[in-house]
């Protein structure tokens, strides 16, 4: 894209990243670029809101390959459809929808056919490999926009699109069942989420994070015991998700499980993961894994539970303009719940 060309009367306001930087150097640069178009089988999007989420932190500060600059960040959006494509047959003018982190798939390789779109090799991703949602405009192959329930206000919708989406689909491959002892490590936008399914489920949850706040809110949200990932919970935990980027948390959320367990690791980043005895950590058929993106299958069920319980996200909201300055209270566990850009 050559970001210095703008079309009369088509140009929008976008944060765009040009070099990887610590946040703290505010990185992200409010420019004028011209507004998409939406080629056949794909929406025009005007945007109101865009959830901000620590991949767009990874992102930002050059921590994730693959990522090609100029970008604009961000992969919770909600907006009305403004224009539609040739070939398009789902949405009309002015439907409220969203846009979460997988942007498309080739829907022909085996990941594919095996209904794991996930894995996809050929997968793109919003906000990363093509541009995403801290702007005022984005399109996107109509296929892969999700219809946002009217119960839902934007700014409470935009975090399910990612915290929410990845949230439950970690809880999905810990395989916690309902009525059974959940973990989880860190309590930041997803975890927020992630809970208040659990709960709907039944399950007893215990909730591990430095902040205090943050225990506050998990006790708020239902959780039945709170501490630090260091602390050693009253019973031995079923499953374990844990969010945070930092390794040495995996071998805390190993030592909690009883046998059998299963932890998750919801992140796309993780920093390296200490040395594992295996007899300490992993014996007695626990299991450790990883969680890869989601599905649309995966996007498509949260809502509906959300819309249900109803799941209500605690959110922050700030400016397009704020976006270096709420990537860096994120980064500090400034934030109750979820970071909200208002765009319009």
């Amino acid at each position: 894209m050559n970001i210095n060309v703008i079309v009369a009367n088509k140009a929008m306001k976008a944060m765009m990243l040009k070099k990887f930087a610590p946040i703290e150097e505010n990185p992200l640069e409010l420019v004028d670029i011209e507004v998409p178009e939406a080629g056949s089988g794909e929406i025009l999007i005007r945007i109101n809101v865009c959830g901000i989420c620590h991949t767009d932190l990874h992102t930002v500060e050059g921590e994730l390959p693959e990522v090609n600059l100029p970008i604009i960040p961000g992969h919770q959006v909600v907006g009305k459809v403004e224009k539609l494509g040739e070939s398009t047959s789902r949405f009309t003018n002015g439907d409220r929808v969203g846009v979460a982190w997988l942007y498309s798939t080739d829907e022909e390789c085996k990941y594919c056919r095996e209904g794991k779109e996930n894995l996809c090799e050929n997968a793109r991703f919003t906000g990363y490999h093509v541009n995403g949602g801290y702007a005022e405009y984005i399109n996107i192959p109509e296929r892969f926009a999700y219809a946002i329930p009217e119960k839902f206000t934007d700014k409470e919708a935009a975090p399910l699109l990612c915290a929410g989406i990845i949230g439950y689909r970690a809880l999905r491959q810990s395989e916690i069942r309902r009525g059974g002892r959940l973990g989880l490590i860190g309590f930041g936008a997803s975890a927020h989420v992630a809970i208040q399914v659990a709960v709907h489920w039944g399950c007893e949850v215990y909730v591990f994070s430095r902040s205090e706040k943050h225990r506050a809110l998990a006790r708020k949200l239902g959780a039945v015991w709170v501490g630090s990932s260091e602390e050693i919970p009253p019973v031995k935990l079923d499953s374990v998700v844990n969010f945070t980027p930092a390794g040495r948390t995996v071998l805390d959320g190993m030592r909690m499980l009883d046998k059998a367990g299963i932890q998750a690791l919801a992140g796309i980043y993780m920093s390296p993961i200490p040395d594992m005895d295996y007899g300490k950590y992993l014996y007695q058929e626990r299991t450790l894994r990883s969680v890869a993106n989601a599905t649309r299958r995966d996007g498509e069920e949260l809502l509906k539970i959300a819309s249900e319980i109803p799941i209500r996200p605690t959110t922050k909201v700030f400016s397009l303009e704020e976006a270096n300055r709420a990537l860096q209270m994120l980064k500090a566990s400034q934030i109750d719940g979820a970071a909200v850009l208002r765009i319009r």
